[in-house]
C-alpha cells in the first residue's frame, strides 16, 4: 500500500473502519438523525423532500464539523491537511446550500465532540473515508425518493462527495473507485453505519 504524505500508512477498507470505531466519539444534542427513520418508500413529495433533506442537513453538519475540527487542531500535514482545507470548503457549501433549500425549516447544528478523530492523523484519514463513504451510500439510498427538482438538488452534492470519498482512499492506499457502481443505504442503515463508527451515541 502506498503511504501517505505525511508519513503514516494507508489503510485497507476493513482495517479503517476498526480504526474509526476505536478513535472517535462524536455525541449530538438533539441529533436528529432518527427523523430520518421516517422517510417512507412512498411515491416521492415535497413533505418527503423535506424530511431528507433534514437528514442530509445533519450529515453533513457533522462531516463540516469533523474537518473544521480536524484543522482547529493543527496535527494535519501534507496530502490530509490539503484534503481536509478543501473538502471542509465543500462540506460548509453543502450545509450552505441545504439551509436554503429547506429556508426555515433547517435545524440548527448539533453539537459534536471528535475525540481522537480529529487530533490523530491516521485515525483522521480513517474516519474521514468512513464519513464520506457513508454519506455517498445515504445520497444513492434517499435519491429515488425524491422528486425530480429535489433530486437534482441532491445530485450535485452526491457527485462531489464521490470525489471526496475517492481522493480519501486513493490517499490510505485503497482503490480510489473500487466498483463500477455504488450501492446506497436507506436512512435506518445509515443511522447503523454512523452509531458503528462511533461518531455518535
Amino acid at each position: 500500500m502506498n503511504d501517505v504524505s505525511d508519513g503514516h500508512p494507508g489503510r485497507s477498507r476493513s482495517s479503517f473502519f476498526r480504526v474509526a470505531a476505536g478513535g472517535a466519539t462524536a455525541v449530538a444534542c438533539g441529533l436528529i438523525f432518527d427523523q430520518g427513520l421516517a422517510v417512507s418508500d412512498a411515491a416521492p413529495s415535497p413533505a418527503q423532500d423535506q424530511r431528507i433533506f433534514e437528514f442530509a442537513l445533519v450529515l453533513e453538519q457533522l462531516q463540516a464539523a469533523f474537518y473544521a475540527d480536524a484543522l482547529k487542531r493543527g496535527a494535519l500535514r501534507g496530502d490530509l491537511l490539503q484534503f481536509a482545507r478543501v473538502v471542509g470548503d465543500h462540506e460548509r457549501a453543502h450545509v450552505a446550500f441545504l439551509h436554503k433549500v429547506l429556508g426555515r425549516e433547517a435545524s440548527p447544528a448539533p453539537r459534536f465532540h471528535f475525540g481522537k478523530a480529529t487530533s490523530d492523523p491516521e485515525r483522521f484519514g480513517a474516519a474521514a473515508h468512513a464519513l464520506e463513504n457513508i454519506g455517498v451510500a445515504a445520497y444513492n439510498g434517499q435519491g429515488a425518493k425524491l422528486t425530480a427538482g429535489a433530486m437534482s438538488h441532491a445530485a450535485e452534492i452526491v457527485s462531489v462527495e464521490g470525489r471526496h470519498a475517492g481522493w480519501i482512499g486513493a490517499l490510505l492506499g485503497d482503490p480510489p473507485a473500487p466498483r463500477a457502481a455504488d450501492p446506497g443505504l436507506d436512512a435506518k442503515a445509515v443511522l447503523a453505519q454512523l452509531r458503528a463508527t462511533g461518531f455518535f451515541k
